[in-house]
């Protein structure tokens, strides 16, 4: 049986307008666009609608697959279990009722409205930080923040997390890869009980912290010994041009008029 790791790249490279954007921009612009979104109210549909449209906008803008922001988005849906306990303890007109064991469950329209409220900004939220780390580099995303005022040792350790979770990946890889050539399987009850299974695995994954801990201290001297402070450095620092400030503005403009039309 083969084993593989789907670690894949979020980042996907591209010439649109949106990837030419300064990332300090687009940064700026998601925040303050998860700001309005868990600002709006419950059950204001025409206001969720035209964040929706920004969000339709923006991915036009970066020439990204709608079916791919759709289905990174998905990752929203977990949310959704959250709020269904609102459906039946929010008081309103009734639905339907759902029998249980020793009692019964009233679902009420002021729930429905609540679970899909949240529901709508669990999606938004996470579609407008899908397109911006489907076209933001992760380099680029961390000295925006490290430019943003982010502390440098936050964005220092999210980098080297960000960098090695993938060599620690092919690290597991390769220790599973080593498992399987080692065992043989004659049935389905092959391979030793659960409790032996276990050990296994424990051993496996003490190995693993081990090399990954040899490894970091490898990385740490070989960066010290080249004067690396914790600081990220490049030869040139971007600068916001006229087309950053303008697509900044134009999008809390937007921002501030929906918020504005949901409290008029």
């Amino acid at each position: 049986m083969s084993i593989t790791l789907h670690l894949g790249e979020r980042y996907l490279p591209g010439q649109s307008l949106l990837h030419r954007l300064d990332a300090r921009t687009k940064v700026i612009g998601t925040l303050a666009f998860v700001f309005a979104v868990s600002l709006t109210p419950v059950g204001q549909w025409p206001a969720f609608g035209m964040l929706a449209l920004i969000v339709v906008a923006a991915t036009a803008a970066g020439r990204l697959s709608p079916l791919l922001v759709l289905r990174r988005s998905a990752l929203a849906l977990p949310f959704l279990i959250v709020a269904v306990p609102l459906l039946f303890t929010k008081a309103g007109d009734e639905l339907f009722t759902v029998p249980a064991l020793f009692w019964r469950w009233t679902a009420t329209d002021n729930g429905l409205v609540a679970m899909g409220t949240v529901l709508s900004k669990s999606l938004l939220s996470v579609g407008a930080a899908v397109i911006l780390t489907a076209t933001t580099s992760p380099l680029a995303l961390l000295r925006a923040l490290r430019g943003l005022g982010v502390p440098r040792i936050i964005v220092a350790t999210v980098l080297f997390m960000y960098r090695y979770l993938f060599v620690i990946g092919e690290e597991a890889l390769r220790l599973l890869r080593a498992r399987d050539s080692r065992s043989a399987r004659v049935g389905r009850q092959s391979g030793g009980s659960l409790p032996w299974r276990a050990k296994v695995l424990g051993n496996m994954v003490g190995s693993l912290f081990l090399r990954s801990y040899e490894r970091g201290e490898r990385v740490f001297d070989a960066m010290a010994a080249r004067g690396f402070n914790g600081e990220l450095r490049s030869h040139s620092e971007p600068v916001m041009t006229h087309t950053d400030w303008l697509a900044l503005v134009l999008l809390m403009a937007l921002l501030v008029g929906v918020q504005t039309y949901v409290r008029l």
